[in-house]
């Protein structure tokens, strides 16, 4: 008999713990202290309390968890003393049938990491897909993790232990995704098309980025939608409502990624509502307004250096004076448009009226670590932070390194030093606010010679604009003292400003209790990246959807990833916003 989460919720507290003994590694206190918190609402709702006892536990019983689960490929692998559960797990990554150089590289890693740590490498062998890694990537990811500093890799092993709880969890309640299976796989499809060898690069209108633009708008006609690629190269699908006077609700995201990016950003935001359209296709399920799903050209700025051409085409700010600008190869704009076919004289008309529109909804992975941080799937973003931009050139004087006297010297790069640290010190003054130097050059640098010349970037950015503007002026005032101070000359050059976009409050309402629907505790968090969203928020209001980062948070990196599970989480909360979906009031 399959176990359900209603068997779950009026079990005994000793049957409850009977029938979840393997989900943790020879751990039954963790279903001990969750047991006591049923009735959970849903199967989210009972892997987050788990995971929470397993957080609230003390370093030491959170140690004995990571000591209680056996090497990968190891000596109770080899004699048949793994549970049933690592038993299963490991022959379905293969790990049973390793070569000899792949035993040895294993072995090695396991002695190496064990005697710098005190603790085994952990990590969820079926994977993000739930499918499983190859053998190489789990002996590549060993290799990346066992670099890691000893608390970071604790924190680490504690979230593998999460996820493999996660997908045993769905074994044991025979539970099959819905969305997050079709969104990995639709991922991986188009990742595969790049303007490069061994990097996912899709920049505007390369052939990669054509085809990309090609797939989509077939999942989306498979979805039930009526589709057209717009002028600017634009893949726009409608699910059309019944009712003919409706209005739309906007969603979608970009498809095109920076060098050698992510499989997911930007483009969880296509993939995911298609799948939620074609669900609702699927059934004959129709929604009170259209439903519009935007996959945009182009966000990233990579050939054109142009940032926002596909949302600002929607908005009704796409600046024709960029057709004239040139790539790397000399191509313009206006030929690459004209080379994929598209008619760059209907690109004002791509502009939507905002008289139409009933929102902007964005989906996007979060791109950092603070759902990873908390042990959340989801947030709901509050606000998209606005940015402000700087080159600073700072002139001293260059002279011999040993010749000069230490209180004689007029050294550009010790005043860079001084204004990196006080950008620093200043942005940690508050939760929304953070400030980076990205780029740093001392021109002509040499070994002996004090830098009479430096350059840096500055990037400081908020969830709102008078934080942001406020910390600007206490930077800008303070390098122009630290340069006063050190007889230093100084150049600011402001080469963007951009406005923060909140996100609307009645639009947050509505995401945040079709969260708590679905089990998920409700989180809010601005976003430090820009998104789609905020060129929509010009003439409508937005929200967005945040879903968590894997591997540390990384993204624009081959490294980033988000699981099936959280995907799928995400996308139940997209389709019940649809489903209870109430226009702003007036």
């Amino acid at each position: 008999m399959t176990t359900t989460l209603d068997y779950l919720n009026q079990a005994s507290a000793s049957e409850f713990v009977e029938i979840l003994h393997g989900i943790y590694e020879h751990s039954p206190w963790i279903p001990q202290r969750a047991a006591a918190q049923r009735p959970f609402a849903s199967l989210a709702a009972l892997k987050l309390a788990m995971q929470t006892v397993v957080n609230n536990a003390g370093e030491e019983q959170q140690l004995a968890l990571i000591l209680a689960h056996p090497e990968l490929a190891g000596k109770a692998a080899i004699a048949g003393e793994l549970t049933k559960e690592s038993t299963g797990e490991q022959a379905q990554a293969g790990l049973t049938h390793c070569s000899a150089e792949e035993f040895s590289r294993l072995h090695q890693l396991n002695r190496d990491y064990k005697e710098k740590f005190g603790f085994p490498f952990i990590i969820a062998v079926k994977g993000p897909d739930g499918l499983g890694f190859t053998r190489q990537t789990i002996i590549n990811t060993f290799t990346r993790r066992s670099k890691n500093q000893r608390a970071d890799e604790l924190a680490e092993c504690l979230r593998q232990i999460s996820r493999i709880a996660e997908l045993r969890l769905n074994d044991l309640l025979d539970y099959r995704l819905e969305f997050g299976r079709s969104i990995m796989a639709w991922s991986e499809t188009i990742a595969a098309w790049s303007d490069e060898e061994n990097a996912l690069t899709c920049a505007y209108m390369t052939d990669a980025h054509r085809k990309t633009a090609n797939q989509l708008a077939l999942w989306m006609k498979q979805a039930g939608m009526q589709v057209t690629i717009d002028a600017v190269g634009n893949v726009v699908g409608r699910y059309l409502s019944d009712k003919p006077d409706a209005k739309t609700l906007l969603t979608g995201s970009h498809y095109d990624t920076v060098c050698n990016g992510g499989k997911y950003d930007g483009r969880e935001g296509i993939l995911l509502p298609i799948a939620v359209v074609k669900y609702l296709h699927e059934r004959g399920e129709k929604l009170p307004f259209h439903f519009e799903i935007i996959a945009f050209s182009e966000e990233e700025g990579v050939r054109f250096k142009s940032t926002f051409l596909g949302s600002n085409a929607i908005i009704g700010q796409f600046d024709l004076a960029l057709l004239e600008k040139t790539d790397a190869d000399g191509v313009t704009m206006l030929d690459a448009l004209s080379a994929a076919g598209h008619d760059v004289a209907t690109i004002p008309a791509i502009a939507r009226n905002p008289a139409d529109i009933l929102g902007f909804v964005e989906v996007h992975i979060e791109q950092g670590p603070v759902l990873l941080g908390r042990d959340l799937p989801v947030g709901i973003v509050t606000s998209i932070a606005g940015s402000c931009r700087y080159l600073v050139e700072l002139t001293g004087v260059a002279s011999h390194a040993g010749t000069t006297p230490m209180d004689m010297r007029k050294d550009a790069a010790a005043a860079a030093a001084e204004i990196i640290l006080y950008v620093e010190q200043r942005c940690a003054q508050v939760p929304s606010l953070v400030g980076t130097v990205g780029q740093l050059q001392v021109p002509n640098g040499s070994v002996n010679v004090i830098p009479g010349n430096c350059k840096l970037s500055l990037d400081i950015r908020a969830a709102d604009d008078a934080t942001r503007d406020a910390a600007v002026a206490d930077i800008v005032q303070q390098i122009n003292a630290i340069c006063q101070r050190r007889q230093i000359a100084v150049n600011l050059n402001k080469t963007m400003s951009a406005p923060a976009a909140p996100c609307a409050p009645w639009l947050m309402q509505q995401l945040a209790a079709a969260a708590a629907r679905a089990g998920v505790p409700v989180f809010e968090l601005p976003s430090g990246a820009g998104h789609d969203a905020m060129a929509l928020a010009k003439i409508t209001d937005v929200a967005m959807l945040f879903t968590r980062c894997g591997n540390g948070g990384i993204s624009h990196n081959p490294l980033e990833t988000m699981t099936a599970d959280d995907a799928d989480i995400s996308a139940q909360i997209l389709l019940d916003f649809l489903r209870h979906f109430q226009v702003k009031p007036n």
